[in-house]
Order: structure tokens, then sequence, then C-alpha cells
């Protein structure tokens, strides 16, 4: 409700007049709609022969950009300023896809360099009664979004390198599978993991792995993401005893298999649970040739894209 009236007020007021009327949370989802509403229609325009319709918009863009750069300069509680830092945040990076269309000469929606953007967008909800939903769309892969409560928190700045992830990890969700980013540690493999989730609405939980952890933790904790809806990220994930790491692969393979024949329940261990209709995803960072870390099992890499 609170995203509806946030969308039916843009029109009629700018967006930083939106800022103060409602949670961080609604107003970065606006942002990011409006943000690709306008960007398709100026591609559209540029199809339809109107050659300037992306330099306007990229000008409107530094426009609000300064004005939200001057707004986080006066007196603002501590709240308001971390919910327009953020915004800031995502709209610089909204501002140099643009850029980069722009100096690349696009001239469709099919271009690679927007395709491989997330793209926020409202369409009617399959659920019918005339209801809308808002879905995140990557390339070929379309997902909904899924209004988990996340607060106020601040944003992950995004880089090509953080584009390339996030394009690897949608499409793997796109196709029931996990996501295994890999690198030394302190490369943010954990944050934009948990950055796609918020992009998402997705709730993710960080679980740090170890040797003491068995099986059934870990099966425990793929049951509560699989029926909540919610995304993991196991840290450290090579860490895990090897006999552990065999028996993982079962367990996932059950939620994924359910994922895909979009069934509503899923046995495992010989107890049946139910599934949500937003599916879930696990992700597992690691850190390879560290010490004390194990080979992944070959029936456990062909359930997760490797970044």
């Amino acid at each position: 409700a609170q995203l509806a009236a946030a969308l039916d007020e843009l029109p009629r007021q700018r967006q930083n007049e939106l800022l103060f009327k409602h949670v961080a949370q609604v107003v970065l989802l606006a942002a990011q709609l409006t943000w690709t509403a306008r960007t398709e229609e100026a591609i559209a325009r540029i199809s339809a022969g109107s050659a300037a319709a992306l330099a306007e918009y990229c000008a409107r863009q530094r426009v609000d950009m300064a004005e939200l750069i001057a707004l986080v300069q006066g007196e603002l509680s501590r709240n308001e300023r971390q919910k327009i830092i953020a915004l800031i945040t995502l709209e610089t990076h909204s501002r140099d896809v643009n850029a980069r269309m722009l100096a690349d000469g696009v001239r469709s929606a099919a271009d690679f360099v927007w395709a491989s953007q997330l793209k926020t967008r409202r369409q009617p909800s399959p659920d019918g009664g005339g209801s809308e939903e808002v879905v995140v769309s990557v390339c070929d892969a379309e997902l909904r979004y899924s209004y988990e409560y996340l607060g106020n928190a601040q944003r992950l700045v995004v880089t090509p390198l953080t584009d390339r992830i996030y394009i690897t990890a949608t499409q793997a969700c796109h196709l029931h599978l996990g996501c295994a980013p890999a690198g030394p540690a302190g490369t943010g493999k954990t944050e934009t993991a948990k950055d796609l989730a918020a992009q998402l609405g997705r709730a993710i939980y960080v679980f740090n792995c170890g040797p003491e952890v068995d099986y059934r933790t870990i099966g425990t904790i793929f049951n509560g993401i699989a029926t909540a809806g919610a995304w993991v990220c196991f840290d450290e994930f090579n860490r895990l005893l090897a006999e552990v790491l065999s028996v993982c692969s079962i367990q996932y393979k059950c939620v994924l298999d359910a994922q895909r024949a979009k069934a509503e329940t899923y046995a495992m261990d010989g107890v049946t649970h139910k599934l949500s209709s937003y599916g879930c995803m696990a992700f597992v960072t690691m850190n390879p040739g560290y010490l004390g870390r194990t080979e992944l099992p070959e029936s456990l890499k062909v359930l997760f894209r490797p970044v």
C-alpha cells in the first residue's frame, strides 16, 4: 500500500519531496521502478527517431543527483541521512548505466548493456483480481520481489564486477541452482549476496561454517529457507568436513528438484515440508587455497554456479 501511494504521488511531486513521507525501502524501490520506466521510455523514443531522448534523461538525472547531494549536506536526522545516502548510491549507478548506454549508442531495449541490468517493473499479479506485483528482471531471468522488510540499511556501491555477479546469481536462481562466489577474504562476496537480496526484497541469513557443523544443522537451515522463501549464504563453505559436504548435496538437491517441479511440498530425511512459492537460494562463499579447506565433491559442484 505504501509503494502504491508513493508511485501515485510521484508524477505530482518531485522525488526529493517523497523522501520524508515514506520508509527507506519504499523510497528505494520507487526510485528503481521509476528509473526502469523512464529509461525504457527514452530508449523507445530513440527507436522512434528522437535521438536526444536518452541524453535529455541523463541531464535530468544529473540535476536530481545534485539536489540529493545538496539535501544530504543539510541538517537531517540519522535515519533520514542514511536513507538519502542509500538513494544516492543507487542513483549513482543508474546514472552511470545511462551514461554508458549513451556513449555506446544504445538504440534498443534488447541491447546487452541494458538487458544485463537489474530492471524493476510492476506487472499484473498471476493470482488475478486486478492486483499488481513487482518483478526484477535480468537478461531472461525474472524474479518476484518478496516485500520482506529490510529496514534502513546501507547499500553496496555497484561496480562492473558486482554487475557480473548479479547476472550469474540471478541466472542461477532462474535455473534453480545455487551460486558459489570464490576469492580472497575481504573482497565482498558475502556483501554482494546480501545486496542482491536487498534488491529483490528477500531475507538472507549468513552462517559461518566450520568443522563442528554437522549435516543435521545444514539440513535444518535448508528446510527453514525453503519454507520461508528466504536465501542463505554459507560463509567459508569449504571449511565443512568432506562427509558433511557429501550429505549437503543430497539435501539441497531435494529442495531444488521440488522448485523445478513447482511443487508445494518436498521430502527430506523422510519428513514432508512446505515449499514457499517464492522459492529459495543458497550462496556458498569460499577462499580457495587456504589451509584447512576441503575440495567440494562433484555432486555438490553441479548444484552451484561458480563466480
